[in-house]
């Protein structure tokens, strides 16, 4: 999906619920470093401006939100929303609107003044035929390479890759001239996000957009390029790959374990935030950034955003949990520590001055960036590609066969439902 979510909308703001405003049970999958400290930060600013309402917290853990997803559909199916949840901005809040599930915001938005302080393209993004479905509180970049400068000077590497073809020439300088993992992996999930950026590196931001698309060419042979190019690629990755979360792979980097580590910048909340939730680490020293390989002057994007389920029980706690998420001062106290920038475009500037934030808001905010959406954080695959995508990476990391990975690939945007 692209653009605005293109099906008709129902109209009005949905069902009015209870008004309680005893509590609010806020769902999401931020329990990690980082994006635990940013939730913190949101709940104590929120029970300050609302002493009367209990804050509940429904986290559940798993990197990407896949455990959570798969329990907030029983929960929905069963019509026992939480009061919130967290939903990815785009294509990932279709099923939820198709299935009366959320309530349309268009109250919320005009009551607070909102439309006029989030960029126009991500009001789009969460869009429902002019109606808006979600609040967004950050602004994510997937495509992001961390790497530990000690290990690459020891592969006689000067400098962070800059294409593909690089990329992989790096990893097998690594794997011949160290004794270290040339690209840590984590969960299966962040194959899924090694993917999309290997796509994006290859195939150029016109043409991985282009992806997304009602009949999108998946069978051509720029994109058997970029699979053999992926194949390759995994060649270099940990064996234990399965065992451990986004976490333990970034950690392997700045642990001096692996060269490389592809993963959204929410890693740099990780690094940088002092223990026991973070890990105290320093860039230039314990690691270095870059764009991934091939996506220079383009931003892979992806926004965590909060909801308005149908039938929420505290529904009034609901508004004041969303007052929250969108405001400046909310915005501003989440971002920081979680990695992100915010989605307002109103942010204060002073604290994005320094290290990645302050390459990241730059980056964001020029106009002369391109964007592009992250297909498995939500933006612009449907939840059935997503989950048919996610099939096929599964067994292509058992079998190894670049043909039958890319066969299902085009049998997944085929059968998108989009």
């Amino acid at each position: 999906m692209t653009g605005a979510l293109a099906l008709s909308a129902c109209g009005g703001n949905g069902s009015k619920g209870n008004n309680d405003k005893s509590q609010v049970e806020v769902f999401s999958w931020w329990t990690g470093p980082g994006e635990a400290d940013g939730l913190a930060a949101l709940k104590a600013d929120f029970e300050k401006k609302n002493p009367g309402t209990k804050f509940v917290n429904a986290a559940i853990a798993g990197g990407s939100g896949t455990q959570a997803q798969a329990v907030l559909a029983s929960r929905l199916q069963n019509r026992k929303p939480p009061d919130s949840f967290q939903g990815h901005a785009g294509a990932e809040l279709l099923d939820y609107i198709k299935a009366g599930q959320i309530e349309p915001l268009d109250s919320f938005y005009d009551q607070n003044n909102l439309k006029s302080v989030y960029p126009q393209q991500l009001l789009q993004q969460i869009s429902y035929k002019g109606h808006i479905y979600s609040v967004p509180v950050d602004i994510h970049r997937s495509n992001m390479l961390w790497y530990n400068p000690k290990i690459l000077k020891d592969a006689g590497i000067s400098d962070a890759p800059k294409s593909i073809p690089e990329f992989i020439a790096d990893l097998k300088a690594v794997k011949q001239k160290t004794k270290n993992v040339p690209l840590s992996l984590g969960a299966q999930w962040t194959a899924d996000h090694l993917l999309e950026n290997v796509l994006l590196g290859d195939l150029g931001t016109d043409a991985y957009n282009a992806l997304w698309k009602p009949g999108a060419d998946w069978s051509s042979p720029a994109m058997t390029k970029a699979l053999n190019d992926y194949a390759e690629i995994i060649k270099y990755t940990t064996v234990e790959a399965a065992s451990t979360d986004w976490q333990g792979a970034a950690k392997a980097v700045v642990d001096g374990k692996a060269a490389f580590n592809i993963m959204g910048d929410w890693a740099y909340g990780y690094f940088v935030n002092p223990a026991p939730n973070g890990l105290g680490k320093k860039l230039d020293t314990d690691f270095k950034y870059a764009p991934t390989p091939g996506t220079d002057g383009t931003y892979l994007w992806l926004s965590d955003s909060f909801t308005l389920p149908k039938g929420a029980p505290h529904r009034a706690g609901a508004l004041a949990w969303l007052k929250e998420v969108s405001s400046r001062e909310g915005q501003d106290l989440f971002n920081p520590k979680k990695g992100s920038v915010p989605a307002r475009k109103d942010a204060d500037k002073s604290l994005y001055s320094t290290g990645y934030l302050k390459y990241a808001f730059e980056q964001w905010n020029n106009p002369a960036t391109k964007l592009a959406g992250s297909f498995w954080h939500g933006v612009n695959a449907s939840k059935k590609q997503h989950t048919d995508i996610d099939t096929a990476v599964g067994l292509f990391l058992q079998s190894k066969d670049v043909g039958k990975l890319q066969s299902q690939l085009v049998a997944a945007a085929k059968n998108s439902g989009q």
